[in-house]
């Protein structure tokens, strides 16, 4: 069987940049090489079972040479393996692919390039900072700043940058020239370039921690000197440049800069991650979590053959909603029970979830506490009331349901287990004082997020980071510990956690 390589481009930072052709490939590889400026978060739309190689390059330290990277993909390939190159940007700009291609047709292995969206043009994006502008410029030009280096020092060959060539009227984009910036504009001032012309230099371009400088030739560099401002860096220079403080969109997003850890289960923050991101923040996520099955399936599997014997089913969770939908699945009970059972669903997440299986919602919690639902049931004296949901869980509304007459069953659905996953990662973070909050969405997040930390850390992260809680009984549990909720959502939603949290943060 004869393997393939596809190089492709991981784009600049953000993954959502990354194209849908690149997230197939990276689906379907078996070997993963990727450089050194690709975001970790790509890398999670690999297939579990594929290897990852890091081979990327940072200022002054290559992990392998280039002729190293070549014979592994050459080699990668030969042994069968589908391989997927993901570089930085685009592969075909300032990346190197067009020498990792002809590698790959020199020793007659299959290759497919798979464009990516390079930070020439992203990095300006994001900071406002349109290329080319009707009223003021219709060129771009894009060269590599590795150039003024001198062959000897970048080990670039062929043909330097013709720098006197360059209009003065165009977009003049630099990557890769942070390192020689005083010698760049040097070279554009004795060209004749005016002092006053804007410039930006744009660190980690799309990234939640991107840096915008602007200036112009005449104070860049002291400027660049003074914020100490380091690789990666995209420069842009000419009348553009000057667009971004008006245009600016990224870096006004109202978490902008702030740095928040989601507690949450892996298999449940996705979307509370997507909303804060959206909203600016930099998101650190340290599920203290993670769901597992219960010991056994078998008393779910009973009572899905008997549904038609319960009058309310009562869901608390979208979790216990794709649960008990996968176990249905697998009984297949007659639908027809549906006309006999009446379902509740705490919170709209929850119906959701019960919708989207095809299955009635009878009744949905005004509130989002799981006691707020008696009052959706009226009577409930001689029914029978199932309650599937997670294993350990509170028991007030069993308890309460049990009181006003009903004969409740609990079956059990998940379990939810310790989880320190990313703890050697956030712990310091923390406990440096560079989190600026950090979400609690249950109370099963806040004590299995302190059992980390001795009363001495705590007291130290929570005197300078805020505490968000989802609502009054997380807030409970954190008071119980001794750490006040900064911020509490107003209703028991993540949607309501992430808008409290963009108001008090």
């Amino acid at each position: 069987m004869k393997g393939k390589v596809y190089l492709v481009g991981a784009g600049p930072g953000d993954p959502g940049l990354l194209t849908l052709r690149g997230k197939d490939i990276l689906g379907r590889a078996d070997v993963v090489l990727y450089d050194y400026l690709v975001n970790q978060r790509v890398l999670e739309w690999a297939r579990p079972e594929a290897h990852l190689v890091c081979v990327g390059k940072e200022r002054g330290r290559h992990t392998r040479s280039q002729a190293e990277i070549n014979r592994l993909l050459v080699r990668s390939s030969q042994a069968g393996k589908v391989v997927a190159r993901l570089k930085g940007g685009d592969p075909f700009l300032f990346g190197r692919g067009g020498e990792e291609a002809e590698s790959l047709a020199a020793h007659g292995v299959p290759f497919e390039v798979v464009p990516g969206v390079t930070s020439a043009i992203a990095a300006p994006a994001y900071a406002g900072i349109p290329l080319t502008h009707r009223r003021l410029t219709s060129m771009v030009t894009i060269v590599t700043g590795h150039e003024a280096e001198g062959p000897a020092l970048s080990g670039a060959e062929g043909p330097p940058v013709e720098w006197a060539r360059i209009s003065r009227s165009s977009t003049l984009v630099i990557l890769m020239g942070m390192g020689q910036l005083s010698t760049i504009v040097e070279r554009l001032k004795k060209l004749n370039w005016a002092i006053e012309t804007p410039v930006a230099i744009i660190r980690w371009g799309t990234w939640l921690h991107q840096e915008t400088l602007t200036g112009t030739l005449r104070d860049i560099v002291l400027k660049a000197q003074r914020a100490g401002f380091q690789p990666p860096a995209t420069i842009i220079i000419g009348r553009v440049a000057g667009m971004h403080r008006r245009l600016r969109w990224f870096e006004k997003k109202p978490l902008f800069g702030r740095r928040i850890v989601v507690t949450r289960a892996r298999e449940q923050a996705s979307g509370f991650a997507r909303l804060l991101e959206e909203a600016g923040a930099e998101v650190i996520q340290f599920p203290t979590i993670r769901l597992a099955p219960p010991p056994s399936y078998a008393p779910l599997d009973r009572t899905l053959r008997r549904l038609s014997e319960y009058d309310w089913m009562i869901f608390t969770s979208a979790n216990g909603v794709q649960v008990f939908a996968d176990r249905w699945r697998r009984i297949k009970p007659p639908t027809s029970v549906w006309n006999r059972v009446q379902t509740c669903a705490i919170g709209p997440k929850t119906a959701q979830a019960m919708a989207s299986q095809g299955w009635p919602v009878t009744r949905v919690a005004k509130e989002y506490q799981a006691e707020m639902i008696l009052p959706e049931l009226g009577s409930v004296r001689g029914k029978r009331v199932l309650l599937p949901r997670a294993s350990v869980a509170r028991d007030l509304l069993p308890k309460e349901l049990r009181r006003r007459g009903a004969h409740v069953e609990v079956i059990p659905l998940y379990r939810t287990e310790p989880d320190g996953m990313g703890l050697a990662l956030v712990k310091p973070q923390l406990l440096g004082g560079s989190v600026d909050c950090v979400t609690f969405t249950a109370s099963s997040t806040v004590t299995n997020f302190l059992k980390w930390y001795t009363p001495a850390e705590r007291r130290r992260v929570f005197a300078r980071t805020k505490a968000a809680s989802i609502g009054p009984i997380t807030s409970a549990t954190l008071r119980a510990h001794g750490i006040r909720p900064a911020i509490e959502a107003k209703q028991a939603t993540i949607e309501s956690l992430a808008a409290a949290i963009q108001e008090k943060l």
